[in-house]
């Protein structure tokens, strides 16, 4: 059995909408150079909708493909059902990710996470602080 899924691969090699947005309207980034993966994600929003996201990625394989999914993902979904989406749900939509590279998932997640947090601070949202993770710990991810 192949490491990685024909999604996974298929990410990597033909990511989704990768770049950056301009004026981006919530901006996350995560990561830690100790794991080596780091993600950005630019979201463009009109009227709690998500418009357009990119991201950057500086990481493996399965960061990027989770990368890509994710934005895949949330693309013009509303901002309260980009936040439900879990690590879980990436990796599931890339048909699964080797134990060893679940982190990458996570990160995805966060990235998510993080770009909406910037897009309420930015406009003066309220928001419940339990729906954003704290700074990101490589070491916790590692575990799961």
């Amino acid at each position: 059995m192949a490491l990685y899924s024909e999604k996974v691969m298929d990410h990597f090699r033909n990511p989704r909408n990768v770049g950056t947005i301009e004026n981006a309207d919530g901006v996350g980034e995560v990561g830690n150079p100790t794991c080596g993966d780091i993600m950005k994600i630019y979201l463009k929003i009109t009227d709690g909708v998500i418009e357009d996201v990119k991201f950057e990625t500086f990481g493996c394989g399965s960061a990027i493909a989770s990368s890509s999914m994710a934005t895949e993902l949330i693309k013009g979904k509303p901002v309260s059902e980009a936040l439900e989406l879990t690590n879980k749900a990436v990796a599931e939509a890339l048909d699964g990710l080797p134990a060893h590279k679940m982190h990458c998932s996570v990160l995805a997640e966060e990235a998510i996470k993080g770009a909406v947090k910037d897009y309420y601070d930015k406009n003066g949202i309220e928001y419940d602080e339990s729906l954003f993770p704290a700074e990101h710990d490589c070491e916790s991810c590692m575990e799961h």
